[in-house]
Protein backbone atom coordinates (compact mmCIF):
# COMPACT_ATOMS: atom_id res chain seq x y z
CA UNK A 1 0.00 0.00 0.00
CA UNK A 2 1.33 3.33 -1.23
CA UNK A 3 2.01 6.15 1.71
CA UNK A 4 1.46 9.62 0.60
CA UNK A 5 4.07 11.80 2.45
CA UNK A 6 3.04 15.59 2.78
CA UNK A 7 6.10 17.74 2.31
CA UNK A 8 6.46 20.26 4.80
CA UNK A 9 5.26 23.78 4.85
CA UNK A 10 6.85 25.80 2.21
CA UNK A 11 8.80 27.52 4.32
CA UNK A 12 9.91 25.07 6.72
CA UNK A 13 11.19 23.28 3.25
CA UNK A 14 12.87 25.54 2.32
CA UNK A 15 14.75 26.01 5.29
CA UNK A 16 15.92 22.41 5.90
CA UNK A 17 16.94 22.14 2.13
CA UNK A 18 18.87 25.19 2.35
CA UNK A 19 20.63 23.69 5.70
CA UNK A 20 21.06 20.26 3.90
CA UNK A 21 23.14 22.04 0.83
CA UNK A 22 25.18 23.33 3.93
CA UNK A 23 25.80 20.43 5.03
CA UNK A 24 26.16 18.76 1.88
CA UNK A 25 29.40 21.28 1.06
CA UNK A 26 31.38 19.90 3.85
CA UNK A 27 34.69 18.13 2.83
CA UNK A 28 34.81 14.34 3.34
CA UNK A 29 37.02 12.86 5.69
CA UNK A 30 37.02 10.45 9.02
CA UNK A 31 33.93 12.55 10.57
CA UNK A 32 31.67 11.15 7.67
CA UNK A 33 32.38 7.33 9.28
CA UNK A 34 32.23 9.03 12.82
CA UNK A 35 29.08 10.72 12.50
CA UNK A 36 27.68 7.62 11.19
CA UNK A 37 28.71 4.88 13.42
CA UNK A 38 27.56 7.49 16.09
CA UNK A 39 24.34 7.42 14.55
CA UNK A 40 23.99 3.76 13.99
CA UNK A 41 25.10 3.27 17.98
CA UNK A 42 22.02 4.95 18.85
CA UNK A 43 19.65 2.02 17.03
CA UNK A 44 16.99 1.03 19.46
CA UNK A 45 18.27 2.79 21.95
CA UNK A 46 21.23 1.04 22.29
CA UNK A 47 23.71 3.87 23.34
CA UNK A 48 21.70 5.13 25.85
CA UNK A 49 20.65 1.86 27.33
CA UNK A 50 24.82 1.16 27.59
CA UNK A 51 25.12 4.36 29.42
CA UNK A 52 22.21 3.76 31.76
CA UNK A 53 23.30 -0.14 32.69
CA UNK A 54 27.16 1.45 33.29
CA UNK A 55 25.25 4.43 36.01
CA UNK A 56 23.33 1.52 37.63
CA UNK A 57 26.62 0.20 39.19
CA UNK A 58 26.78 3.32 40.94
CA UNK A 59 24.04 3.24 43.17
CA UNK A 60 22.06 6.34 44.81
CA UNK A 61 21.34 9.46 42.60
CA UNK A 62 23.44 7.98 39.80
CA UNK A 63 21.43 4.85 39.68
CA UNK A 64 18.19 6.71 39.91
CA UNK A 65 19.03 9.42 37.10
CA UNK A 66 19.55 6.19 34.89
CA UNK A 67 16.12 5.06 35.51
CA UNK A 68 14.90 9.05 35.48
CA UNK A 69 16.43 8.87 31.71
CA UNK A 70 15.63 5.64 30.82
CA UNK A 71 11.96 6.51 31.60
CA UNK A 72 12.04 9.74 29.46
CA UNK A 73 13.36 7.82 26.50
CA UNK A 74 10.67 5.31 26.49
CA UNK A 75 7.50 7.82 26.87
CA UNK A 76 9.44 10.23 23.73
CA UNK A 77 10.03 7.06 21.59
CA UNK A 78 6.55 5.92 22.05
CA UNK A 79 4.80 9.22 21.58
CA UNK A 80 7.63 9.50 18.33
CA UNK A 81 7.07 6.35 17.07
CA UNK A 82 3.90 5.59 17.61
CA UNK A 83 2.05 8.85 17.18
CA UNK A 84 3.93 12.08 15.36
CA UNK A 85 5.44 9.13 12.07
CA UNK A 86 1.61 8.18 11.79
CA UNK A 87 0.02 11.93 12.10
CA UNK A 88 2.58 13.69 10.60
CA UNK A 89 4.19 11.29 7.24
CA UNK A 90 7.02 12.89 5.46
CA UNK A 91 9.44 11.78 2.35
CA UNK A 92 13.30 11.49 3.77
CA UNK A 93 16.10 13.16 2.33
CA UNK A 94 16.83 11.86 -0.95
CA UNK A 95 20.32 11.02 -2.38
CA UNK A 96 20.92 13.56 -4.66
CA UNK A 97 20.36 15.83 -1.63
CA UNK A 98 23.45 14.77 0.44
CA UNK A 99 27.38 12.97 -1.57
CA UNK A 100 26.48 9.38 -2.13
CA UNK A 101 29.51 8.89 0.70
CA UNK A 102 27.74 10.58 3.48
CA UNK A 103 24.37 8.80 3.02
CA UNK A 104 22.80 6.27 5.05
CA UNK A 105 22.13 3.03 3.33
CA UNK A 106 19.74 1.33 3.89
CA UNK A 107 17.87 4.55 4.25
CA UNK A 108 14.88 3.85 7.26
CA UNK A 109 11.21 3.32 5.45
CA UNK A 110 9.03 5.32 8.43
CA UNK A 111 8.19 9.08 8.43
CA UNK A 112 11.02 11.19 8.30
CA UNK A 113 8.79 13.55 10.77
CA UNK A 114 9.94 13.61 13.84
CA UNK A 115 13.78 11.84 14.53
CA UNK A 116 13.18 9.27 16.88
CA UNK A 117 16.54 9.26 17.39
CA UNK A 118 17.25 12.44 18.61
CA UNK A 119 13.81 12.14 20.53
CA UNK A 120 15.43 9.42 22.35
CA UNK A 121 18.68 11.16 22.80
CA UNK A 122 17.57 14.56 24.12
CA UNK A 123 15.32 12.91 26.48
CA UNK A 124 17.66 10.31 28.14
CA UNK A 125 20.25 13.14 28.24
CA UNK A 126 17.73 16.00 29.93
CA UNK A 127 16.26 13.43 32.07
CA UNK A 128 19.66 12.10 33.39
CA UNK A 129 20.14 15.48 34.02
CA UNK A 130 17.26 16.71 35.96
CA UNK A 131 18.24 14.11 38.90
CA UNK A 132 22.32 14.56 38.30
CA UNK A 133 23.47 18.05 36.33
CA UNK A 134 26.83 16.91 36.12
CA UNK A 135 26.14 13.92 33.87
CA UNK A 136 23.57 15.47 32.20
CA UNK A 137 26.07 17.70 30.84
CA UNK A 138 28.64 14.86 30.63
CA UNK A 139 25.66 13.37 28.02
CA UNK A 140 24.68 16.49 25.85
CA UNK A 141 27.70 16.35 23.59
CA UNK A 142 26.34 12.86 22.59
CA UNK A 143 23.03 13.58 22.65
CA UNK A 144 23.79 16.60 20.40
CA UNK A 145 25.83 14.52 18.28
CA UNK A 146 23.57 11.87 17.55
CA UNK A 147 21.02 14.47 16.78
CA UNK A 148 23.18 16.38 14.05
CA UNK A 149 24.30 12.94 13.18
CA UNK A 150 20.94 12.33 11.53
CA UNK A 151 21.21 15.03 8.98
CA UNK A 152 24.84 15.03 8.37
CA UNK A 153 23.88 10.83 7.09
CA UNK A 154 20.39 12.07 4.99
CA UNK A 155 18.46 10.26 7.92
CA UNK A 156 16.08 13.42 8.50
CA UNK A 157 15.41 16.70 7.59
CA UNK A 158 17.07 19.42 10.66
CA UNK A 159 13.12 20.23 11.47
CA UNK A 160 12.35 16.18 11.79
CA UNK A 161 15.79 16.79 14.15
CA UNK A 162 14.88 20.09 15.87
CA UNK A 163 11.04 18.28 16.73
CA UNK A 164 12.12 15.28 17.80
CA UNK A 165 14.60 17.24 19.88
CA UNK A 166 11.54 19.05 21.28
CA UNK A 167 9.49 16.14 22.28
CA UNK A 168 12.83 14.29 23.91
CA UNK A 169 13.36 17.32 26.06
CA UNK A 170 9.05 17.44 26.79
CA UNK A 171 9.07 13.57 28.12
CA UNK A 172 11.71 14.63 30.48
CA UNK A 173 10.23 17.58 31.79
CA UNK A 174 6.35 15.36 31.59
CA UNK A 175 8.13 12.30 33.57
CA UNK A 176 10.39 14.58 35.86
CA UNK A 177 8.03 13.88 39.06
CA UNK A 178 8.47 10.12 38.30
CA UNK A 179 10.55 7.79 40.51
CA UNK A 180 11.29 11.64 42.36
CA UNK A 181 14.81 11.58 44.23
CA UNK A 182 13.80 10.98 48.17
CA UNK A 183 15.61 13.09 49.69
CA UNK A 184 18.15 12.13 52.37
CA UNK A 185 16.80 10.63 55.63
CA UNK A 186 17.84 12.91 59.14
CA UNK A 187 20.44 11.27 61.44
CA UNK A 188 19.72 9.36 64.44
CA UNK A 189 19.30 10.74 67.37
CA UNK A 190 18.51 9.23 70.67
CA UNK A 191 17.19 10.00 73.84
CA UNK A 192 20.31 9.11 76.02
CA UNK A 193 20.21 7.51 79.69
CA UNK A 194 21.51 4.98 81.94
CA UNK A 195 20.35 1.79 83.18
CA UNK A 196 22.52 -0.61 85.16
CA UNK A 197 25.82 -2.06 83.79
CA UNK A 198 25.58 -5.67 83.22
CA UNK A 199 28.63 -7.04 82.56
CA UNK A 200 28.47 -10.67 81.78
CA UNK A 201 24.39 -10.80 82.20
CA UNK A 202 24.41 -10.37 85.92
CA UNK A 203 20.90 -9.31 86.60
CA UNK A 204 19.47 -9.99 82.97
CA UNK A 205 17.05 -12.03 82.19
CA UNK A 206 16.27 -13.26 78.78
CA UNK A 207 13.27 -14.80 77.23
CA UNK A 208 13.44 -16.63 73.95
CA UNK A 209 11.01 -17.66 71.68
CA UNK A 210 11.40 -20.77 69.82
CA UNK A 211 8.85 -19.48 67.35
CA UNK A 212 11.04 -17.04 66.11
CA UNK A 213 12.06 -17.57 62.49
CA UNK A 214 15.93 -17.90 62.60
CA UNK A 215 15.84 -19.83 65.79
CA UNK A 216 17.94 -22.89 66.23
CA UNK A 217 18.71 -25.46 68.63
CA UNK A 218 22.09 -23.61 69.69
CA UNK A 219 20.30 -20.08 70.07
CA UNK A 220 19.63 -20.55 73.54
CA UNK A 221 23.07 -21.78 74.20
CA UNK A 222 24.85 -19.45 72.17
CA UNK A 223 22.88 -16.79 74.24
CA UNK A 224 24.32 -18.22 77.37
CA UNK A 225 27.84 -18.10 76.14
CA UNK A 226 27.73 -14.54 75.56
CA UNK A 227 26.18 -13.46 79.10
CA UNK A 228 27.07 -16.65 81.24
CA UNK A 229 25.41 -14.55 84.23
CA UNK A 230 22.14 -14.10 82.72
CA UNK A 231 18.42 -16.32 83.74
CA UNK A 232 18.11 -17.58 80.22
CA UNK A 233 14.21 -18.53 79.47
CA UNK A 234 13.06 -20.63 76.05
CA UNK A 235 9.47 -20.58 75.30
CA UNK A 236 7.99 -23.76 73.56
CA UNK A 237 5.48 -23.35 71.18
CA UNK A 238 2.82 -24.66 73.43
CA UNK A 239 3.60 -22.26 76.40
CA UNK A 240 1.82 -19.27 76.45
CA UNK A 241 4.35 -16.36 75.61
CA UNK A 242 3.09 -13.27 77.37
CA UNK A 243 3.03 -15.31 80.72
CA UNK A 244 6.42 -16.71 80.33
CA UNK A 245 7.36 -12.67 79.66
CA UNK A 246 5.80 -11.80 82.86
CA UNK A 247 7.68 -14.88 84.75
CA UNK A 248 10.89 -13.71 83.22
CA UNK A 249 10.00 -10.21 83.87
CA UNK A 250 9.29 -11.09 87.97
CA UNK A 251 12.64 -13.72 88.21
CA UNK A 252 14.48 -12.93 91.37
CA UNK A 253 17.18 -10.75 90.88
CA UNK A 254 15.89 -9.49 87.44
CA UNK A 255 17.58 -5.76 87.08
CA UNK A 256 16.75 -5.91 83.11
CA UNK A 257 14.38 -7.55 80.40
CA UNK A 258 16.38 -9.31 77.69
CA UNK A 259 14.05 -10.38 74.44
CA UNK A 260 14.73 -12.89 71.62
CA UNK A 261 12.52 -13.16 68.92
CA UNK A 262 10.49 -10.93 65.99
CA UNK A 263 8.77 -7.85 66.27
CA UNK A 264 5.53 -9.18 68.02
CA UNK A 265 7.73 -10.76 70.46
CA UNK A 266 9.73 -7.71 71.27
CA UNK A 267 5.92 -5.63 71.62
CA UNK A 268 4.84 -8.26 74.42
CA UNK A 269 8.23 -8.04 76.16
CA UNK A 270 8.18 -4.48 75.90
CA UNK A 271 5.15 -4.04 77.62
CA UNK A 272 6.46 -6.59 80.07
CA UNK A 273 9.06 -4.00 80.65
CA UNK A 274 7.19 -0.86 81.26
CA UNK A 275 5.42 -2.56 83.62
CA UNK A 276 7.41 -4.09 85.79
CA UNK A 277 9.74 -0.65 85.22
CA UNK A 278 12.55 -2.05 83.68
CA UNK A 279 14.97 -1.70 80.97
CA UNK A 280 14.58 -3.68 77.66
CA UNK A 281 17.50 -5.45 75.95
CA UNK A 282 16.34 -6.20 71.89
CA UNK A 283 18.35 -9.15 70.95
CA UNK A 284 18.79 -9.46 67.04
CA UNK A 285 16.43 -12.99 66.35
CA UNK A 286 13.19 -13.56 64.65
CA UNK A 287 12.46 -13.23 60.85
CA UNK A 288 11.86 -9.39 61.44
CA UNK A 289 13.05 -7.42 64.37
CA UNK A 290 12.80 -3.82 63.24
CA UNK A 291 13.21 -2.74 66.53
CA UNK A 292 16.66 -4.33 67.35
CA UNK A 293 17.70 -2.07 64.28
CA UNK A 294 15.99 0.75 65.06
CA UNK A 295 17.35 0.55 68.85
CA UNK A 296 20.81 0.31 67.35
CA UNK A 297 21.36 -3.02 68.49
CA UNK A 298 21.26 -5.25 65.60
CA UNK A 299 24.07 -7.08 66.02
CA UNK A 300 24.72 -9.19 69.11
CA UNK A 301 28.42 -7.53 69.47
CA UNK A 302 26.45 -4.07 69.92
CA UNK A 303 23.82 -5.46 72.49
CA UNK A 304 26.61 -7.16 74.52
CA UNK A 305 28.54 -3.43 74.36
CA UNK A 306 25.26 -1.63 75.39
CA UNK A 307 24.44 -3.56 78.39
CA UNK A 308 27.63 -3.87 79.76
CA UNK A 309 28.26 -0.44 79.82
CA UNK A 310 24.74 0.81 80.70
CA UNK A 311 24.28 2.78 77.92
CA UNK A 312 20.51 3.28 77.40
CA UNK A 313 18.11 5.62 75.88
CA UNK A 314 14.17 6.08 75.96
CA UNK A 315 11.71 5.28 73.24
CA UNK A 316 7.73 6.56 73.56
CA UNK A 317 5.37 3.60 72.94
CA UNK A 318 2.05 3.76 71.50
CA UNK A 319 -1.03 2.37 73.75
CA UNK A 320 -3.72 0.60 71.61
CA UNK A 321 -7.07 0.21 72.74
CA UNK A 322 -8.32 -2.82 71.37
CA UNK A 323 -12.04 -3.42 71.20
CA UNK A 324 -13.48 -6.82 69.78
CA UNK A 325 -16.76 -9.26 70.22
CA UNK A 326 -20.34 -8.54 69.51
CA UNK A 327 -20.74 -5.18 69.35
CA UNK A 328 -23.47 -4.99 72.07
CA UNK A 329 -21.25 -6.78 74.50
CA UNK A 330 -17.51 -5.94 73.21
CA UNK A 331 -14.24 -7.16 74.68
CA UNK A 332 -11.66 -4.83 75.49
CA UNK A 333 -7.79 -5.05 75.44
CA UNK A 334 -5.05 -2.77 75.79
CA UNK A 335 -1.37 -3.45 73.81
CA UNK A 336 1.44 -1.79 73.59
CA UNK A 337 2.63 -0.80 70.32
CA UNK A 338 6.75 -0.24 69.36
CA UNK A 339 6.66 -0.59 65.68
CA UNK A 340 3.31 -0.09 63.27
CA UNK A 341 -0.06 -1.60 62.90
CA UNK A 342 -2.14 -1.44 59.68
CA UNK A 343 -5.75 -2.42 58.26
CA UNK A 344 -6.01 -3.53 54.95
CA UNK A 345 -3.82 -4.96 52.14
CA UNK A 346 0.30 -3.45 54.11
CA UNK A 347 0.62 -7.15 55.77
CA UNK A 348 0.30 -8.06 52.49
CA UNK A 349 2.57 -6.07 50.78
CA UNK A 350 5.15 -6.09 53.40
CA UNK A 351 5.56 -10.04 53.19
CA UNK A 352 5.85 -9.98 49.12
CA UNK A 353 8.11 -7.10 49.02
CA UNK A 354 10.59 -8.95 51.95
CA UNK A 355 10.20 -11.94 49.67
CA UNK A 356 11.45 -10.10 46.57
CA UNK A 357 13.78 -7.78 47.89
CA UNK A 358 16.95 -10.12 47.99
CA UNK A 359 16.81 -10.61 44.18
CA UNK A 360 15.58 -7.32 43.56
CA UNK A 361 16.55 -4.70 45.88
CA UNK A 362 14.34 -2.45 48.05
CA UNK A 363 13.15 0.02 45.30
CA UNK A 364 11.94 -2.63 42.70
CA UNK A 365 10.93 -5.00 45.46
CA UNK A 366 8.21 -2.09 46.62
CA UNK A 367 7.38 -1.89 43.01
CA UNK A 368 6.85 -5.51 41.99
CA UNK A 369 5.10 -6.23 45.21
CA UNK A 370 2.79 -3.13 45.33
CA UNK A 371 1.60 -4.65 41.80
CA UNK A 372 0.90 -7.93 43.14
CA UNK A 373 -0.57 -7.06 46.14
CA UNK A 374 -3.31 -4.20 44.89
CA UNK A 375 -4.10 -5.82 41.21
CA UNK A 376 -6.07 -8.71 43.35
CA UNK A 377 -6.85 -6.73 46.03
CA UNK A 378 -9.93 -4.83 47.71
CA UNK A 379 -10.41 -2.13 49.79
CA UNK A 380 -12.08 -2.12 53.35
CA UNK A 381 -13.99 0.37 54.61
CA UNK A 382 -13.03 2.38 57.43
CA UNK A 383 -13.93 5.18 59.82
CA UNK A 384 -10.86 7.21 60.65
CA UNK A 385 -11.22 9.69 62.94
CA UNK A 386 -15.06 9.87 62.15
CA UNK A 387 -14.50 9.83 58.59
CA UNK A 388 -15.41 7.20 56.07
CA UNK A 389 -12.84 5.55 54.03
CA UNK A 390 -12.45 3.13 51.67
CA UNK A 391 -8.55 1.89 51.96
CA UNK A 392 -6.13 -0.20 50.49
CA UNK A 393 -4.09 0.72 53.46
CA UNK A 394 -4.57 2.00 56.50
CA UNK A 395 -0.81 2.38 58.60
CA UNK A 396 0.12 3.97 61.56
CA UNK A 397 4.04 3.97 62.79
CA UNK A 398 5.36 4.26 66.14
CA UNK A 399 7.38 7.92 65.88
CA UNK A 400 7.71 9.38 62.02
CA UNK A 401 9.19 6.93 59.50
CA UNK A 402 10.66 7.54 56.40
CA UNK A 403 11.02 7.53 53.49
CA UNK A 404 7.62 9.69 53.26
CA UNK A 405 5.85 7.55 51.22
CA UNK A 406 3.52 4.49 50.90
CA UNK A 407 7.00 2.06 51.98
CA UNK A 408 8.41 3.12 55.02
CA UNK A 409 11.51 1.80 56.08
CA UNK A 410 13.87 3.14 58.82
CA UNK A 411 12.39 5.16 61.72
CA UNK A 412 15.66 7.75 62.97
CA UNK A 413 14.15 8.81 66.10
CA UNK A 414 12.07 6.44 69.02
CA UNK A 415 11.11 9.65 71.14
CA UNK A 416 9.48 12.01 68.51
CA UNK A 417 5.90 11.89 70.43
CA UNK A 418 3.90 11.27 67.08
CA UNK A 419 1.71 8.62 65.35
CA UNK A 420 2.84 8.21 61.42
CA UNK A 421 -0.55 7.84 59.41
CA UNK A 422 -0.79 7.23 55.92
CA UNK A 423 -3.47 6.20 54.50
CA UNK A 424 -4.00 4.74 50.54
CA UNK A 425 -8.01 5.50 49.68
CA UNK A 426 -10.03 3.82 47.26
CA UNK A 427 -12.45 6.93 47.14
CA UNK A 428 -11.97 8.37 44.03
CA UNK A 429 -13.19 7.33 40.91
CA UNK A 430 -10.63 4.77 38.75
CA UNK A 431 -9.29 3.97 42.30
CA UNK A 432 -7.29 0.73 41.10
CA UNK A 433 -6.04 2.36 37.58
CA UNK A 434 -5.23 5.53 40.03
CA UNK A 435 -3.46 3.47 42.14
CA UNK A 436 -1.18 1.06 39.94
CA UNK A 437 -0.77 4.50 37.75
CA UNK A 438 1.11 6.06 40.74
CA UNK A 439 2.84 2.73 41.83
CA UNK A 440 4.09 2.54 38.12
CA UNK A 441 5.69 6.27 38.04
CA UNK A 442 6.45 6.39 41.39
CA UNK A 443 4.37 9.01 42.78
CA UNK A 444 2.44 7.44 45.34
CA UNK A 445 3.69 10.04 48.18
CA UNK A 446 2.17 12.79 45.70
CA UNK A 447 -1.15 11.34 44.38
CA UNK A 448 -4.65 12.48 45.43
CA UNK A 449 -5.22 9.09 46.98
CA UNK A 450 -2.14 8.92 49.49
CA UNK A 451 -2.71 10.82 52.49
CA UNK A 452 -0.13 11.89 55.03
CA UNK A 453 -0.29 13.39 57.99
CA UNK A 454 1.07 12.81 62.03
CA UNK A 455 -1.28 12.88 65.43
CA UNK A 456 -0.95 11.91 69.07
CA UNK A 457 -4.30 10.06 68.73
CA UNK A 458 -6.29 8.12 66.31
CA UNK A 459 -9.42 6.28 66.53
CA UNK A 460 -10.03 3.56 63.64
CA UNK A 461 -13.61 1.87 63.52
CA UNK A 462 -15.01 -0.91 61.39
CA UNK A 463 -18.87 0.03 60.38
CA UNK A 464 -19.78 -3.12 59.03
CA UNK A 465 -18.20 -6.49 59.60
CA UNK A 466 -14.82 -6.68 62.09
CA UNK A 467 -11.54 -5.46 60.77
CA UNK A 468 -8.49 -7.64 60.85
CA UNK A 469 -6.26 -5.20 62.39
CA UNK A 470 -2.34 -6.21 62.96
CA UNK A 471 0.09 -4.50 65.56
CA UNK A 472 3.88 -5.37 65.70
CA UNK A 473 3.10 -7.91 62.94
CA UNK A 474 0.65 -10.17 64.72
CA UNK A 475 -2.72 -10.28 63.62
CA UNK A 476 -5.54 -9.54 65.48
CA UNK A 477 -9.21 -10.66 64.47
CA UNK A 478 -12.47 -9.37 65.22
CA UNK A 479 -11.27 -6.16 65.83
CA UNK A 480 -14.59 -3.70 65.69
CA UNK A 481 -12.59 -0.54 66.97
CA UNK A 482 -8.55 0.56 67.85
CA UNK A 483 -8.00 3.57 69.44
CA UNK A 484 -4.19 4.70 69.11
CA UNK A 485 -1.77 7.53 71.42
CA UNK A 486 1.13 7.80 72.53
CA UNK A 487 3.15 7.37 75.85
CA UNK A 488 6.24 9.76 75.59
CA UNK A 489 9.78 8.11 76.85
CA UNK A 490 8.00 5.04 78.86
CA UNK A 491 10.33 2.81 77.45
CA UNK A 492 14.19 2.52 78.58
CA UNK A 493 16.04 0.22 76.17
CA UNK A 494 19.49 -0.49 75.81
CA UNK A 495 21.44 1.25 73.11
CA UNK A 496 25.38 1.93 72.63
CA UNK A 497 26.36 5.57 72.43
CA UNK A 498 28.65 5.16 69.41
Amino acid sequence: MHINRRPGPGWISRFDRRLVRRVSSFPGGPHDTFFRRLSASADQGKLWIGAAAIMALFPGRTRRAAVHGLIAQAVASAVTNAGFKTLLPRTRPLPEHLPVFRFVHPQPTSSSMPSGHSASAIAFAVGTGLVRPALGAVLAPAAVGVAYSRVHTGAHWPSDVVFGSAIGAGAALLTRKWWPVRPPFPEVTRAQTDAPPLPGGNGLSIVVNTLGGSYKEETAAALQEVFPHAYIKTVDPEESLEEAIQATAAHPGTLALGVWGGDGTVGTAAAAAVEHSLPLLVLPGGTLNHFARDTGTGSLKEAVAAVTKGEAAKSDVGMVTVERGLAGNPETAELIMVNTASVGLYPNLVRRREQLQPALGKPLAGVVAMFRTFAVGTPTVLMVDGVRHKVWIAYLGRGRYYPRDHAPLFRPVLDDGVLDVRMITADESFARLRLLWSVLTGTVATSRITHLREATEVLIESPGSPMALAVDGEALAGVRSARFRVEPQALTYYSPRS
